[in-house]
């Protein structure tokens, strides 16, 4: 659990602090009790509870540093989980280490670097995970996509024939892809953030790119492992749309327990977040998910008044949207969570007493 210790009131804190303290912890005990209640337990043989959150602007200090508050907001919800893929992430890696400060000594993280150009807007790709139930299995690599291939007539050998590459435009925020054990399942994770914006082309060729790599990669004999989840934020609002079809025709399956909810905040809701998994006779079964309805919990619209002085814009300036203000506190994204099975003794037992 996150350290707390920092909340307890002293006497040289002034009235706003004590306040501030007092809120905190009245928020993190609903938290708390709403996490208990609807996310499963984690047990430390048996399941493997896994999320994806985009974090919005995890801290461009868009509008100002996050408060306190936030930070251990966000500590609860990722302590909530054993193993998350969090997009988002900024350049500057201040508000990640305050993040991994509060989380403790239990938790570690694997970051990319920054993809270079106005288009990789100073983001990374991380993973933050508690070592002690998750182990970092070695495999981490960016996903660079190779040069398109062509066989064609050499125009200065007649009769004979040429192979020619042409570079492939890359995912304007390259992907991570990481391995990962814990109990028996030893799997690769693929973290992605699809470009935004208006573009269904260009968000489609992305996707085409990344599911037909990603599954070509699993079915390679040595590959780190044959069992892959693709999850993070693909910008995709409509299941009709050909971005999402091409990703089921990939062989991408979304979980059952996610098919009718949704994960953005905003006044249009859809759900951009998705965790899709290639099933194989030995692959990961999903045995439930969900999502935390943030903004129904903390920074609620009945606190607009508690927190009116303190929205401010980079500048110091006073925010006038509230709605806008708190989604630079938590995020504009809620986490996307799927529980696992990690024990399959009994199976491979089973499997040995067939004979």
């Amino acid at each position: 659990m996150p350290y707390y210790h920092k909340l307890k009131a002293k006497e040289t804190d002034a009235t706003s602090v004590v306040s501030e303290k007092k809120r905190t912890i009245a928020n993190l005990q609903k938290l708390r009790k709403y996490l208990h209640a609807n996310v499963p337990k984690s047990h430390l043989d048996e399941n493997l509870i896994l999320a994806t959150w985009n974090i919005r602007e995890f801290d461009s200090g868009t509008y100002g540093t996050r408060l306190n508050e936030s930070f251990y907001y966000i500590a609860e919800i990722i302590a909530a989980f054993d193993l998350v893929a969090l997009q988002e992430v900024n350049k500057d890696l201040d508000a990640l280490e305050r993040l991994m400060w509060l989380l403790g000594d239990d938790w570690s993280y694997v970051i990319s670097d920054t993809t270079e150009g106005d288009r990789g807007n100073d983001e990374r790709i991380a993973y933050l995970y508690n070592n002690r139930k998750v182990h970092f299995g070695g495999l981490a690599g960016e996903l660079v996509l190779p040069n398109a291939k062509e066989v064609i007539d050499d125009p200065d050998n007649a009769g004979k024939k040429k192979t020619i590459y042409t570079p492939i435009s890359q995912i304007w925020r390259t992907p991570l892809i990481c391995g990962f054990k814990a109990g028996w399942a030893k799997f690769m994770l693929c973290n992605v953030h699809i470009q935004w914006g208006e573009s269904e082309l260009g968000r489609k060729k992305e996707i085409d790119h990344i599911a037909n790599f990603i599954k070509t990669r699993t079915e390679d004999e040595t590959a780190w492992a044959r069992k892959l989840i693709l999850l993070g934020d693909f910008n995709i609002a409509d299941v009709a749309s050909d971005s999402y079809k091409m990703l089921r025709e990939a062989e991408y399956e979304c979980p059952a327990a996610h098919k009718t909810i949704t994960t953005t905040v905003g006044k249009k809701k859809a759900q951009y977040d998705r965790i899709f998994v290639r099933e194989r006779k030995d692959g990961i079964k999903i045995e439930d998910g969900g999502t935390i309805p943030l903004f129904d919990l903390l920074f609620t619209d009945e606190e607009k008044d508690v927190y009116q002085g303190m929205m401010k814009t980079k500048a110091g300036k006073p925010a006038k949207k509230y709605n806008h203000w708190r989604t630079h506190q938590l995020s504009d994204h809620q986490p996307l969570w799927v529980a696992f099975k990690i024990d399959y003794a009994d199976e491979y037992l089973a499997n040995m007493n067939t004979d």
